[in-house]
């Protein structure tokens, strides 16, 4: 018999330039072990995404922060920062200004 497995699941909160992205929604539960599997779970369910978050390389935007729990992943090890259950990823658009 096979243990059940757990998949780790987190609120992904979005700002308010790429909700219209997301059908509208401000916040997203996905799952995921790291914070590089939740967004792309994020893009598998809402592809338009993917340009806003993603560069060519498929790296993560340098003008996208993204806060797990409040901490920049930058501090932490960026994408392959582990995720627990609850955990929420905040995504900022950096601002610019002049």
């Amino acid at each position: 018999m096979t243990e059940p497995t757990h998949t780790t699941e987190i609120s992904v909160r979005l700002p308010h330039s790429l909700r219209h992205l997301a059908g509208g929604r401000a916040a997203v539960r996905v799952s995921g072990a790291t914070v590089g599997a939740a967004i792309e779970e994020l893009i598998n369910w809402y592809p338009a995404l993917r340009s806003r978050l993603k560069d060519a390389g498929g790296g993560l935007r340098s003008w996208m922060l993204f806060f797990l729990n409040d901490e920049d992943i930058r501090a932490r090890e960026g994408e392959q920062t582990p995720v627990a259950d609850g955990d929420v990823l905040a995504i900022v658009p950096v601002a610019e200004g002049g």
